[in-house]
């Protein structure tokens, strides 16, 4: 199983969208600087917005990228309200 994952942090009002098979380590992860170039060192109050589980890590970095490519907030705030779409959308 792979994840797809939106955190969010209040401190900097942004949001992050990432794929892991472990949210709680990579949410952990992010919140300790553990990613040096990352754009989520930013902020060390990350949390769980949305996660959504995908059968291949090829699915869930699809469904990532597609995300990503909006490049916009009130897609995500959307997304956070109705995602069920996303999921049909990528399990093909």
């Amino acid at each position: 199983m792979q994840f797809l994952y939106i955190i969010y942090s209040k401190t900097v009002d942004k949001y992050y969208t990432g794929e892991s098979s472990d949210t709680d380590a990579r949410l952990a992860q992010h919140n300790s600087g553990y990613f040096k170039n990352s754009y989520t060192k930013i902020a060390k109050d990350w949390e769980l917005k949305l996660v959504i589980e995908f059968s291949t890590i090829e699915q869930a970095r699809a469904a990532e990228g597609f995300i990503k490519k909006m490049n916009s907030c009130k897609f995500i705030e959307r997304l956070l309200l109705d995602n069920n779409w996303l999921k049909e959308k990528f399990m093909t």
